[in-house]
């Protein structure tokens, strides 16, 4: 678990970490859509593309985005598994497996792959009490109907911050087993999930303690929420937030045309 790097912060002095949040939450949201608006290996080409040029430029190790992936592991085998003996095809390869369900699975992959790294480098390279400014004035407009936008940025924010917190004190609790003679990477399925219980009840209890002790720190620094609160930080946009946002304006445009001019590869 210490090495999922999803909700982990890479401090760098980069230019994607010198980038308003707002703009690489902006830029996020239209890489995703670029995504999921690509229907063939082409468009899916620009978009990863586009992204090793913005991981050249964060100054993140390309490592520690990879391991991103296996948070979702499971779900990507399960998924190709799935698509392997189920999607439908005129061209026969193996018994019940044909040509078009080898492409459709890699290219569902090569998505899902894009989708989490693209979100894991956001995290990577933004603190969580700027992403949280960030959604907050993204979210502004919605304070008219009186939406809660600074607490559900709040919200967003510690629930980044745990992520971490909680992966360490995982690894504390199982060492602490193992040093009682737990194991865990022996058995069948049913031992190991029992295996797992003596896990999580400390780490329920542990998880519940900081929330209690959080809150009490908030109260005791007279916390109101988002009334008459002031910020230590003003965002503003500057040329890097201009050429990121243009960035992906361009994924944008270039994902639409290939679309609408070029055949789809599954």
């Amino acid at each position: 678990m210490r090495e999922v790097s999803f909700g982990q912060y890479y401090p760098a002095n980069s230019f994607v970490h010198k980038c308003d949040p707002r703009a690489k939450i902006l830029f996020l949201i239209g890489y995703i859509v670029a995504i999921f608006l690509a229907k063939n290996f082409y468009a899916l080409g620009a978009c990863a593309g586009l992204f090793l040029v913005v991981v050249m430029f964060s100054g993140v190790p390309f490592g520690a985005i990879l391991r991103s992936v296996k948070a979702v592991l499971f779900l990507l085998i399960f998924m190709t598994v799935l698509n392997l003996f189920f999607y439908e095809g005129e061209t026969v390869l193996w018994k019940f497996i044909t040509v078009e369900a080898v492409y459709y699975t890699i290219f569902l992959a090569v998505r899902l792959f894009l989708l989490v790294m693209g979100s894991s480098l956001l995290t990577l390279t933004t603190t969580p009490v700027s992403l949280a400014d960030g959604i907050e004035s993204l979210l502004s407009p919605l304070k008219i109907i009186r939406f809660p936008v600074h607490e559900l940025a709040l919200i967003m924010s510690i629930a980044l911050r745990f992520i971490p917190i909680l992966t360490d004190e995982t690894g504390r609790i199982m060492n602490a087993q193992k040093a009682r003679g737990a194991d865990f990477e022996t058995g069948g399925l049913m031992q190991r999930v029992k295996a797992i219980v003596p896990i999580l009840i400390p780490l329920l209890i542990s998880a519940f303690r900081r929330a209690d002790e959080l809150g009490d720190a908030m109260d005791a620094r007279c916390y109101s929420g988002s009334k008459v609160r002031t910020k230590y930080k003003k965002l503003t946009f500057g040329w890097r937030d201009v050429f990121v946002l243009l960035a992906v304006a361009g994924l944008f445009a270039g994902v639409i045309l290939l679309r609408i001019y070029t055949q789809a590869l599954i």
